[in-house]
């Protein structure tokens, strides 16, 4: 399904839906939407039975998705799971050894600990629930095998949460479904992970917001001129909760237990993968502003960090200067 020849004027159309949680919007030229064409209703299924798919072995949220049912499973044995579910363990497990372990997906206890997984609370815990806790996560004892895929815990209470690479993996498997049918424009973004290529409606790069790491109203930080790449956005200011004066995160310190108290307030990562950068933006965020710029510059990693500074903000990134929209 060719978008056509003449770029020049592109009008785009909008699909959208609901997936993982929060809802999905992808952007194509009509032409390659065009609803008397045959293959316009098998797209729209297609990404709808792809993201179902996809939601249906990662979402902790429903009780008998593969993550869920591995999660239960309290014996070491090998779990069989999916290509597209190993590709995304041994993903994560690369960028887990190459953090050192603040980025880890075993940490599910803690989420759960503290209220941000499918049972929600307010209350923060205790040091003995915690200290308990993390003798339950490590990413060093989650096993992979390559055929067939499977993957064993070597910790029968060890039970892992992919909320932070998931959606970055969903996007790019729509990309690579637009992609064969030869649609090359197109924005796709899943809860805020975004996978553009080609140009937007005015015939230019795409043009995309790093949001103000505020809990006010919304409002954009910095604009950004992209094509052919994918970003993700990690930061504090969205999901948390407050108790007795204290506010918690919910990115959590694999190695401590607790969630993020430094200041850095929001990661912005870019890579070619929406699910590297998904998961980048997530451990930078754990590592907080000096690790995390010592990290992204040793791994060439393009980021952008807003920092909280007294009552404000500043802002450290790599970015190439043409990236950047005055």
């Amino acid at each position: 399904m060719a978008c056509g020849t003449d770029d020049s004027a592109l009008e785009y159309y909008q699909l959208q839906g609901k997936t993982m949680g929060t809802r999905y919007h992808i952007r194509i030229p009509i032409k390659a939407a065009n609803k008397s064409d045959p293959h316009w209703i098998p797209l729209q299924r297609d990404i709808d039975t792809l993201l179902l798919a996809i939601n249906q072995e990662m979402s902790t949220y429903i009780a008998n998705s593969s993550i869920s049912r591995f999660n239960q499973s309290q014996n070491t044995h090998w779990f069989p799971v999916s290509k597209r579910f190993l590709t995304i363990i041994k993903s994560a497990q690369m960028v887990s050894q190459s953090t050192k372990g603040a980025f880890d997906i075993t940490i599910m206890p803690l989420v759960n600990l503290w209220g941000f997984g499918p049972s929600r609370k307010t209350t923060a815990p205790s040091s003995q629930q915690i200290k308990n806790n993390l003798h339950q996560i490590g990413y060093q004892s989650l096993q992979i095998r390559q055929q067939p895929p499977a993957i064993r815990k070597q910790k029968p209470e060890l039970s892992i949460d992919l909320s932070a690479i998931a959606k970055g993996y969903a996007v790019d498997a729509i990309s690579v479904l637009l992609e064969k049918r030869k649609i090359k424009h197109y924005l796709i973004e899943i809860g805020g992970e975004i996978r553009v290529r080609g140009k937007n409606k005015q015939n230019q790069a795409w043009r995309i917001a790093i949001e103000k790491p505020t809990t006010l109203a919304r409002s954009v930080q910095q604009g950004l001129r992209l094509n052919n790449i994918a970003i993700a956005t990690s930061g504090d200011y969205h999901n948390y909760y407050e108790t007795e004066g204290k506010r918690y995160s919910h990115t959590i310190n694999p190695k401590t237990g607790h969630p993020i108290t430094h200041k850095l307030a929001s990661v912005t990562v870019l890579d070619k993968s929406a699910m590297i950068a998904d998961a980048q933006a997530t451990a930078i965020m754990v590592l907080g502003e000096k690790q995390g710029k010592a990290y992204a510059q040793q791994h060439g990693l393009m980021v952008y960090m807003i920092i909280r500074n007294g009552k404000g903000f500043s802002v450290w990134h790599n970015l190439h200067p043409d990236i950047l929209i005055p």
